[in-house]
């Protein structure tokens, strides 16, 4: 992507600081703000644009207009808007800008999608193991219960410390985005799944060996997010599941299944970990959803 042109470059420096400090993102976070600022002034480097007072709202719907004619999707555009505007709105509150390019402009509509979930049935059907003799098959079942019971990040999964388990308490505490701490409840049966695990399985798999995570592998390490993946697709195979199911859709399902039996939003969004309950907002859109197709099949005039 090159390096920013100056007074550019002592900006994104800045920026990037206040984000690492102030707002305590996690470095990949930061990482795609980087990158997205990069190509934004990229292309005002071509339009001999050398500094942020210079930029105006021609410019923001030139580079969107220009990326939208390269194929890049609304919700990438709308993301680097996203980025862009904060940007602008660091510089204007550090007196490095008079004035904000990005007010006025509006985000790309982004055409509402709807998370893809398993039904109960489907969850019992991939949950469901008559017998389990291997400790790798014990873990990774206990790995998918746990998914699906808790609604955590696949990436927050595989690192998470086995001193994050309190069994008395049913809970487990999670450092999520941000290095932001969240305690997340579970009941009964994952908890004696997971007692079953820690006292049966794990040791066995470190073979003597000593680790801080839950989930190991047979090498006695942290489980990698890739080969958790394959775990899943793995085990719906054996269990005849033909949906295409990923780690995020248990993490979906747990958010769905809870919202449709009655749960408040407030409480799912802090459970998922969720900075802005408008992204848990996403799971009322499942149900209704499935209002509007009962609707349609059973009413004389849907």
């Amino acid at each position: 992507m090159g390096q920013p042109p100056s007074p550019f470059t002592s900006h994104l420096n800045a920026f990037l600081h206040y984000l690492k400090v102030e707002r305590q993102l996690a470095a990949n976070t930061i990482l795609a703000y980087q990158a997205d600022l990069h190509f934004f002034f990229s292309h005002l480097h071509h339009r001999k644009i050398d500094s942020p007072a210079e930029v105006n709202q021609s410019h923001l719907r030139s580079y969107l207009h220009k990326a939208h004619a390269m194929g890049i999707s609304a919700r990438s555009n709308a993301r680097r808007l996203s980025s862009i505007r904060l940007f602008f709105q660091f510089l204007v509150s550090e007196n490095l800008t008079p004035l904000d390019p990005t007010l006025g402009i509006d985000l790309p509509k982004i055409k509402q999608s709807i998370p893809k979930s398993l039904t109960i049935g489907e969850v019992d059907q991939l949950l469901q193991f008559a017998d389990l003799p291997d400790p790798l098959a014990i873990r990774n079942h206990t790995m998918l219960y746990f998914l699906y019971g808790t609604g955590l990040r696949v990436s927050e999964l595989v690192r998470l410390p086995t001193i994050g388990i309190n069994l008395t308490a049913g809970y487990v505490r999670v450092l999520g985005k941000g290095d932001k701490e969240r305690l997340v409840p579970f009941g009964e049966e994952l908890r004696e799944r997971l007692d079953h695990y820690l006292a049966s399985s794990r040791p066995l798999l470190l073979k003597g060996r000593k680790s801080p995570f839950l989930f190991i592998s047979n090498r006695g390490t942290a489980m990698t997010r890739l080969r958790f993946w394959q775990i899943i697709q793995e085990v719906c195979l054996r269990q005849g599941v033909l949906k295409s199911i990923s780690p995020h859709s248990l993490r979906h399902s747990f958010a769905t299944h809870l919202v449709e039996n009655g749960a408040d939003l407030r409480s799912v969004q802090m459970m998922l970990g969720h900075a802005d309950i408008a992204t848990t907002q996403i799971y009322t859109y499942v149900d209704g959803s499935r209002l509007k197709a009962a609707h349609k099949r059973y009413h004389p005039r849907g």
